[in-house]
């Protein structure tokens, strides 16, 4: 098939400074899909020319643009989001963990699959990296949705043997055991990835750690991912716990978790040595904004960040984060960075939830862009969902500006059209 409309993707990188050869635009484009790949873009009547037997799509004047890629989130936590009044402990303690507890259902992990990935999928996010249980059964039923959709999911079994309820409770050897299992079931089968998941130091004893990092080793193509300085609090007990290390970033390298295959969460409050740990190791920071503002965590150093060349990503972290969309996300990003007098280019914020998380997980040759021969993970955009977005477009004079209306005005109701894998989810 043909998919006709205004076209734009990422092919470099969105956070130079003049970004305007780090894109592509064609303002009436075809996009050519043959089963589950990109094969071919460009101006759509030299497209129709070169593909006149392909059935045709016309999206208008929608914006045709890779699907967003979610770089954590909790797959639990669907009827967690939007609970009221605490930071984070405090948080886990009243709202999460009761409801994790429920994951031991199979029956139950499979019903909260369904309406998690639909969540996601309506939001136009095509690639998600989730956190899910303790239990087997919620990686399981993560795992067997995603599948059935040719989406691309990196997921892992939460390992958590202390500071929890008791129900929610593993070993270190049964974490090890049962991650080891869901690796070899998981793992590179169909468009899924295996991400080895401490759920962070508090709840993680020395010796689970110890083995958190053995799998690493065992498992060198497993991505890693865990929560890292999200609030001073957090620090203050993590350091209570692990009173030998040098600052909260060392507890996981000494154990053998940091990598360039490492997610590690929120990442706010870092020291100057922490930053260079990132940068040396090539892990990757992942900010939370609507996450780190609803829980008062802190405001996250992306200048700071940037200018050392650390690897950053996006996420929604629902459900801590208050909206699946990725575009209110990057409308939260834009503002926290002005509380820290930066302004977010919104190519940077585009890029950044597509290519720029792509190269995060070392896969801007499967998602992210339309390069040929990429998965045909399209997400279709419309600038005049709503009254306030309408009007404001009469005014638009730029690409540049009708992203920023796209991503402060915008959100679900912006997402017209989903293609996962060239197939139609929406």
């Amino acid at each position: 098939m043909i998919l006709k409309g205004r076209i734009f993707h990422f092919v470099d990188d969105g956070r130079k400074e003049n970004p305007e050869n780090s894109f592509e635009y064609f303002e009436m484009g075809g996009l050519v899909v043959s089963g589950k790949k990109i094969v071919d873009i460009g101006d759509f009547n030299k497209i129709i020319a070169k593909y006149s037997d392909h059935d045709v799509i016309d999206h208008k004047n929608n914006l045709i643009f890779p699907g967003f890629i979610d770089l954590h989130n909790h797959f639990p936590q669907v009827q967690v989001i939007s609970s009221y009044g605490t930071q984070l402990l405090e948080w886990l303690n009243k709202y999460t963990f009761p409801e994790e507890a429920k994951f031991i259902s199979e029956d139950y992990s499979k019903q909260q699959a369904k309406k998690f990935l639909k969540l996601l999928i309506t939001n136009g996010t095509t690639t998600s990296v989730s956190f899910c249980s303790v239990h087997k059964e919620s990686v399981n039923a993560l795992f067997q949705e995603a599948s059935k959709k040719n989406m691309c999911m990196i997921a892992g079994k939460v390992m958590m043997d202390r500071n929890a309820p008791k129900n929610l409770l593993d070993t270190p050897q049964s974490s090890y055991e049962d991650s080891q299992a869901l690796i070899s079931k998981w793992h590179k089968k169909n468009r899924n990835f295996y991400a080895i998941t401490p759920r962070f130091a508090i709840t993680s004893s020395p010796e689970q750690l110890k083995l958190a990092g053995k799998l690493v080793e065992n498992n060198p193509s497993c991505y890693i991912q865990t929560h890292l300085s999200e609030n001073r609090d957090e620090i203050e007990y993590t350091m209570s716990l692990y009173p030998n290390y040098r600052h909260y970033l060392d507890i996981y390298l000494q154990n053998g978790i940091v990598n360039n295959r490492s997610l590690l969460g929120h990442s706010i409050h870092l020291s100057g040595d922490e930053i260079s740990i990132f940068e040396q190791s090539k892990a990757v920071a992942v900010h939370c904004p609507t996450s780190n503002l609803f829980l008062g965590s802190g405001l996250f150093p992306l200048k700071e960040l940037n200018n050392s060349n650390v690897r950053l990503g996006i996420s929604t972290d629902v459900g801590g984060g208050t909206s699946y969309s990725m575009l209110n996300n990057l409308d939260a990003a834009y503002k926290i960075q002005q509380f820290r007098n930066f302004s977010l280019n919104p190519k940077f914020s585009f890029y950044w939830a597509t290519l720029g998380n792509a190269k995060s997980l070392g896969l801007e040759n499967q998602i992210g862009s339309f390069k040929k021969g990429t998965f045909a993970d399209i997400v279709v955009l419309d600038s005049l969902s709503n009254m306030v977005s309408k009007i404001r477009m009469e005014t638009c004079e730029s690409l540049d500006e009708e992203l920023f209306v796209l991503q402060t005005l915008g959100g679900v109701q912006s997402i017209k059209s989903v293609y996962i894998a060239g197939n139609s989810f929406l």
